[in-house]
């Protein structure tokens, strides 16, 4: 997962923690889940790209 890859997820899971708040602050439940679903959306992603890298590594280790 390159830099500007895990900057776009942070970013993405940031704004789903505001868009929570804010759904928590105006009591609108639709930004709230939004917000939730948001910020999971990210943190599968940035899991999914973690899981690769760790692949890739273990390739690499065995081939050398």
């Amino acid at each position: 997962m390159g830099f500007t890859d895990k900057a776009k997820s942070k970013v993405e899971q940031l704004t789903g923690a505001a868009k929570e708040r804010i759904g928590d602050v105006t009591d609108n439940q639709r930004m709230r889940g939004q917000g939730g679903s948001q910020q999971r959306d990210a943190q599968t992603r940035q899991a999914g790209e973690q899981a690769k890298e760790a692949g890739r590594k273990l390739r690499d280790a065995f081939t050398r």
